[in-house]
């Protein structure tokens, strides 16, 4: 800049040239003032954040319904329970999204969502009464949906543009094994020592998930670059916020998208189980089991290849394969009869498992991109699957009383479909360019 400042006159007679070089001293200085690479121990704090903190989670899936059936709960409570819970994590997406936005250090909001999902397995371990189940559930539900921005925004924050896409095929990974070998140690608790246990178990992995989160380094992670960007001085407020987030065209083809994915895909399993159920009631249990763990397993070893994959070819050829995959899946349960073929069928929820996971959080940061409001769009989003996800079990229920399950299951399919025709021709291609990166 001081080459500049005796340059008055230069400036009047051709002002191209400075300009030109103003765009590139500025281009410069930004690249200078980048966030050096995290360290290795930062991004392997993070690998084991993510890890135990999906151990926490998964005490509170069908854990839940098997404990409190044990505990002699009526069907009606414990639908309740798990339905007020469901509507507290539907309702609570934008309001976690945002507090992650306006939070000062991402990590602390994370340490104190962890806390409160500890606290809520421990406390339906210790008392499984009404009220304090039901309190557990919506500290739960209230933490889970802080959780999911957070965990994207130190991700975001902590590698930048560049490198997000493989950062979040890791962050799946982690998760999917983090899960599957908790259900199966949860399991195991249960069925040597006690339901309780089990939630115990749940609880106590807080432990090692703040240890880990502790160990990724503050300084690491860009405030700014975690927030997607700075926000407009007319877009700081949470709601102007979002309804700027509503003006970008790709974020709302996006969330239709998901919409029209969940509302084919959350029934399915439910539905194909009860199918396992009729066909091999002897072997139900192993069958339903092993059709959740192992489309669990498929997104631990896929996740990483994606995340690959999105940068080299861009978002749409996958968001293409998520939804054949799903579309495929339900043209295939409506046909096949053998319960062992059923549970081959269902890997293939594993390869659409594995691209959504990677590609929600980084689709959602390229187009948040420059707005500061990146974990907003997240529970916007997020609110997009829970509706999806809540009319599709409905939806489907209904059609299969109806009808019959094979029907149910072409109308998921084609649900799938008409999400594969929306990515096709309405859904842009949101990877950024080399000069948009970081």
């Amino acid at each position: 800049m001081s080459d500049f400042a005796g340059a008055g006159p230069q400036r009047e007679e051709s002002p191209p040239e400075p300009v030109q070089a103003s765009a590139e001293a500025t281009r410069a200085d930004r690249k200078n003032t980048r966030s050096p690479a995290p360290s290795r121990a930062s991004r392997r704090a993070l690998d084991w954040f993510v890890f135990f903190l999906a151990d926490v989670q998964t005490g509170f899936g069908a854990f839940v319904s098997v404990y409190l059936t044990a505990q002699k709960w009526t069907q009606t409570d414990i639908g309740l329970v798990l339905t007020v819970g469901s509507i507290v994590g539907l309702l609570g997406q934008i309001p976690g999204g945002a507090i992650v936005d306006a939070a000062r250090s991402e990590r602390f909001v994370a340490a104190l969502a962890v806390v409160m999902v500890a606290i809520s397995a421990f406390a339906l371990a210790v008392s499984p009464i009404f009220v304090v189940v039901l309190a557990s559930r919506l500290l739960q539900a209230g933490a889970s949906c802080v959780l999911g921005p957070a965990i994207a925004a130190i991700s975001l924050g902590l590698v930048g543009r560049r490198e997000i896409g493989a950062r979040l095929g890791r962050n799946a990974a982690f998760a999917s094994i983090g899960s599957g070998l908790a259900a199966a140690a949860m399991g195991a608790c249960a069925y040597y020592l006690s339901d309780r246990a089990a939630f115990m178990l749940a609880g106590s992995m807080s432990l090692p998930a703040l240890f880990a989160l502790i160990h990724i380094r503050t300084q690491e992670i860009d405030p700014t670059r975690a927030h997607g960007g700075v926000p407009k001085p007319e877009q700081r407020n949470p709601l102007a916020g979002l309804l700027g987030l509503l003006e970008i065209r790709a974020l709302v083809i996006f969330a239709g998208c998901v919409v029209l994915f969940q509302l084919a895909n959350a029934a399915m399993l439910p539905l194909a189980a009860s199918m396992m159920t009729l066909r091999s009631s002897k072997f139900a249990t192993i069958l339903v089991a092993t059709s959740i763990v192992a489309p669990q397993l498929i997104v631990a070893v896929l996740s990483p290849w994606v995340g690959r994959k999105a940068e080299q070819w861009g978002r749409r050829p996958l968001l293409v394969l998520c939804f054949g995959a799903l579309a495929v899946r339900g043209l295939l349960f409506s046909f096949v009869i053998n319960p062992y073929a059923l549970m081959g069928v269902q890997l293939l929820d594993g390869v659409s498992g594995a691209v959504l996971a990677v590609l929600i959080p980084l689709i959602i940061a390229d187009v948040s991109r420059n707005t500061g409001h990146f974990n907003l769009a997240q529970g916007t989003v997020g609110c997009a699957v829970g509706v999806g996800a809540s009319i599709s079990t409905s939806l489907a229920g209904y059609v299969s009383d109806r009808f019959d399950s094979a029907t149910a299951f072409l109308m998921m399919a084609g649900i799938g479909l008409l999400g594969l025709a929306a990515v096709w021709s309405a859904m842009p291609e949101t990877r950024p360019s080399d000069e948009e990166e970081d």
